[in-house]
């Protein structure tokens, strides 16, 4: 029996994901640390974590998952790796840390994003690299090299943070295409390095790591690793990709007009698109997908919403550190809509979806004599859910349908309630399937050390749980919650007095 072993490097905490090649079926799991990590914020608006948590947390993980299931490490032919996206992470010469990594929903390099935009003008921006420069990764690279200018200098190269678990594993300092595309560091058009963005920032393009394939062998594990996480030196790592491009590899979601959703920390949909489109106000954005060549290009089109899963994380703890699974009974004794509370699901950084508006998070129509608990946990499910049709409306828009969603059985996903009110606000069809982010790397691993012929042989095991369809009487009382809830987000971010379109690119 042998085994593909998949890493998911998450914000909120490390997985570790065992999967049985022949049968498809993960064998053991384990989930490192237990309580969601820290994330630190010095400053309103930023968002920093230490990278050298995750890579103990991934060996916690790796120790725990052998305890827990008894296998012999060197019947491991892969390792794959997603990771949190958009974060930056900086090296020295040696390999070290020279701060902490900024990452995913941190804010503080909007203005340079924006400024970028103007002045290498919108069109120039939409038409080679399909987004804003906004809060990416190089935006966030130019605020360390305005701000940190010491550290700067010592920088040997930046990293996405599955680049640096990688690096970890194998001493190799490394990148994909996608990786680049996810930091505003490739140029669709031309099919190369977005010089002209690293040259208006100032930053040298030798920071970038070497670029490898994301199928492919990236490097073996050292014995240094291998010692450290109890596995065998010489294991092939075969696979990195971001959450999101990754989550929709994980649900088979390869090819145009599918669509992939997850709802962690954050909250996104996601789905795949064989030409060069983006939107006039960068609100969605477009990054190569995991299945992407120069022959048949494939990028995903990806809508974020950053205050999903924190948001009832933050409400758990409050409620007395109750369970999730309360939290979800609770939420299901109110009637939908909440009897007119409303929860605006922000204020964890920029929102994309908002055009890199900090909005802080609010609860409207609070009336002492009739809401409680239960009417507050229902209210925090139903404003994530409408919050994310509020950007698959600005998907419909940009010309991605969206009919049918795939998504693991995992996080949000896991409450009745929020599948309902997004079936329901969103008029789709639901499908859950048995694999979560850890699986998908796992997956994504056999395809990279050649262990499955194609990637349709790597989805051997991935079976559907669950599906979902709107229903006319639950959709008419969902919208009309969505509506009320949409009236009160233009009070306070007004609908643009310029039309909404979609750019579309011939290259």
């Amino acid at each position: 029996m042998k085994y593909l072993l998949g890493y998911d490097i998450g914000s909120s905490s490390i997985k570790a994901s065992l999967l049985n090649i022949e049968t498809g079926r993960c064998v053991a799991s384990v989930t490192s640390p237990k309580k969601e990590m820290e994330i630190t914020a010095l400053q309103p608006d930023w968002a920093e974590q230490r990278p050298e948590r995750w890579w103990q947390e991934v060996v916690n993980a790796t120790l725990q998952l052998r305890a827990d299931h008894d296998f012999d490490t060197a019947l491991i032919a892969g390792i794959g790796i997603t990771y949190q996206m958009h974060g930056l992470v900086l090296v020295d010469k040696d390999g070290e840390v020279l701060r902490p990594a900024i990452i995913w929903c941190d804010s503080r390099a909007v203005d340079y994003g924006n400024q970028a935009f103007q002045d290498l003008g919108q069109e120039y921006c939409l038409h080679n690299f399909l987004n804003s420069p906004g809060n990416f990764t190089a935006s966030k690279l130019k605020w360390v090299r305005e701000n940190e200018p010491d550290i700067y200098e010592r920088i040997h190269k930046i990293q996405l943070p599955g680049d640096y678990i990688a690096f970890k594993l194998t001493n190799q300092l490394q990148t994909t295409i996608s990786g680049l595309s996810e930091g505003v560091f490739w140029n669709f058009k031309q099919q190369a390095i977005a010089q002209e963005l690293l040259d208006y920032y100032g930053i040298s393009s030798a920071l970038l790591p070497d670029v490898v394939d994301t199928f492919s062998v990236q490097g073996h594990l050292t014995p240094e690793a291998a010692q450290e996480l109890g596995l065998t030196a010489g294991t092939p790592i075969s696979y990195r990709a971001g959450d999101q491009p990754n989550n929709a590899f994980s649900l088979n979601v390869l090819q145009a007009g599918e669509i992939a959703a997850t709802a962690g920390t954050s909250g996104v949909v996601y789905g795949i698109n064989e030409t060069m489109t983006s939107d006039s106000r960068s609100r969605v954005n477009s990054f190569v997908h995991v299945n992407s060549t120069p022959e048949q290009p494939k990028n995903g089109v990806l809508m974020c919403m950053n205050g999903t899963g924190i948001l009832n994380s933050w409400l758990r703890k409050v409620l007395g550190d109750i369970s999730y699974e309360d939290m979800n009974q609770l939420a299901a004794q109110a009637p939908i809509g909440s009897d007119g509370l409303t929860f605006l699901p922000f204020g964890n950084g920029a929102e994309r979806i908002l055009e890199n508006r900090q909005l802080e998070a609010e609860l409207r129509g609070l009336n002492f004599n009739q809401h409680g608990r239960v009417h507050v946990a229902r209210a925090a499910q139903e404003g994530i859910v409408f919050a994310l049709n509020y950007g698959v409306d600005i998907m419909r828009e940009s010309g991605v349908q969206v009919r049918k969603v795939r998504a693991g059985n995992a996080n949000m996903f896991l409450s009745p309630i929020f599948r309902e009110a997004f079936v329901n606000s969103a008029g789709v069809e639901l499908e859950l399937l048995n694999t979560d982010a850890a699986q998908g790397a796992a997956r994504g691993a056999g395809v990279g050390a050649g262990i499955y012929a194609s990637t349709n042989e790597a989805f051997n095991g991935l079976e559907r749980i669950l599906t979902l369809e709107p229903t006319a009487e639950l959709q008419e009382q969902y919208q009309a919650a969505y509506t009320r809830w949409q009236s009160i987000l233009n009070q306070i971010v007004p609908l643009p007095t310029t039309p909404r379109h979609v750019i579309q690119h011939a290259f």
